[in-house]
C-alpha cells in the first residue's frame, strides 16, 4: 500500500532515477492497471487524472506498484498520472458517476420499451462529456438503431453500443472467486488466453464442471497457471500403464505426482507402494517396451 515504505534495493548507479509506479483503477470495481508519475506518495483513494487515447480521464489510486531493478530495460508503465484533481474537477468526477448511473437505469428501461433480447452490463462516460458506451451481453445479434436514437435524444452526445461476451462481462462486474481472491480477470489478467479441459486433465483436477468453472460457467483462467509445469514435470517421468523393472522386479505404474517427483506402482503381488524420483529414475523398460522399440526400429528405413 502507499503507506508501506519498505526498504528495496537500490537502482544500478547506470540507470537514470525511475518515475513512481501506482496501481490505479478508472472505477471502483474497475480492472486494475498501473501507472507512472513523477508524484511521490499520493494516496490510496486519491483521484489523479490519466492520458488516455481519448483524452484525460479521472481514476483512482489503489495502492504503490513495486518499481522495478533492470538495468536493461526500464518498466513501462500502461498510463501516466497527469496530476491529482482539482475541486471542480473532482465535482465533475462525482457528477460522471451519477450520470452513469442514470443512463445505465434509463437504458434498462428502453431496452424494455424496445423489447430487445439484451441485458445491459455496464455503462460508461467520457469525462469530457463527448461519447458515452454501452456494454451489454446478448445470445444472438440485436437490431438497437431505434435504441441508440432515443439513447442520443435523451443525452445528447455520441453512443456506442458495444457487446461484450460472458467472459467480459464477469471481468466488468468482477467478484470472488473460490479461491477467496478477487477474480483474476477483473483484477489483473489483460487478454483472454484459450483455456482448455486438457490442462484440468493433465492437473489430475476434479473433471467435475462445477469444480473447474468459474463464475462467468467458463473454464477457469487459473488453469493454464500451472499446466506447462506439470507437462514439463511429466515428460520424464514413467506413464501410468507401463512396467518398469527395479532390480529383479517389475512394478505396474498407476499414478504420477509430478510436483513431488514420485509415482504409484503395484507390484506383481497386486501391493501399492509409492516411489521417489531417486528410486523410479534408475529403472529399466521392461522386456514387452523394449521388444516395443525393436520393432519401431526396424520399420525405420
Amino acid at each position: 500500500m502507499a503507506e508501506n515504505q519498505e526498504e528495496r534495493p537500490a537502482a544500478p548507479a547506470n540507470v537514470e532515477p525511475a518515475d513512481v509506479f501506482y496501481h490505479i483503477r478508472f472505477r471502483e470495481d474497475g480492472q486494475q492497471f498501473t501507472a507512472s508519475s513523477s508524484i511521490a506518495g499520493l494516496k490510496r483513494d486519491t483521484v489523479v487524472m490519466i492520458k488516455t487515447d481519448h483524452g484525460l480521464e479521472p481514476a483512482l489510486i489503489k495502492e504503490t506498484a513495486p518499481p522495478c531493478m533492470c538495468s536493461e530495460k526500464p518498466r513501462q508503465a500502461s498510463f501516466e498520472i497527469v496530476k491529482e484533481l482539482g475541486r471542480e474537477e473532482l465535482e465533475r468526477h462525482t457528477h460522471l458517476l451519477e450520470q452513469e448511473r442514470q443512463a445505465f437505469s434509463a437504458c434498462v428501461s428502453l431496452i424494455e420499451k424496445h423489447e430487445l433480447d439484451m441485458s445491459l452490463v455496464r455503462v460508461e462516460r467520457f469525462f469530457n462529456g463527448s461519447k458515452m458506451i454501452f456494454f451489454f451481453t446478448a445470445d444472438n445479434r440485436v437490431d438497437f438503431r431505434n435504441l441508440v436514437k432515443d439513447l442520443v435524444q435523451e443525452f445528447r452526445t455520441r453512443v456506442e453500443m458495444r457487446q461484450v461476451g460472458v467472459r467480459h462481462e464477469t471481468k466488468m462486474l468482477g467478484g470472488l472467486g473460490t479461491c477467496g481472491r478477487e477474480l483474476c480477470c477483473s483484477s489483473f489478467i489483460k487478454k483472454f488466453d484459450s483455456v482448455s479441459i486438457k490442462m484440468a486433465k493433465e492437473q489430475d483436477l476434479p473433471l467435475n464442471p462445477s469444480k473447474i468453472s468459474g463464475l462467468c460457467n467458463r473454464l477457469l483462467c487459473c488453469l493454464t497457471y500451472e499446466y506447462e509445469t506439470y507437462r514439463r514435470q511429466r515428460k520424464g517421468m514413467p506413464k501410468p500403464g507401463k512396467k518398469i523393472k527395479i532390480g529383479d522386479e517389475y512394478f505396474l505404474v498407476k499414478r504420477q505426482n509430478p510436483l513431488q517427483e514420485s509415482i504409484v506402482v503395484s507390484n506383481e503381488k497386486g501391493e501399492d507402494a509409492l516411489m521417489q524420483k531417486a528410486e523410479w529414475c534408475v529403472s529399466e523398460p521392461s522386456k514387452t517396451e523394449k521388444s516395443e522399440k525393436a520393432v519401431k526400429s526396424e520399420k525405420k528405413p
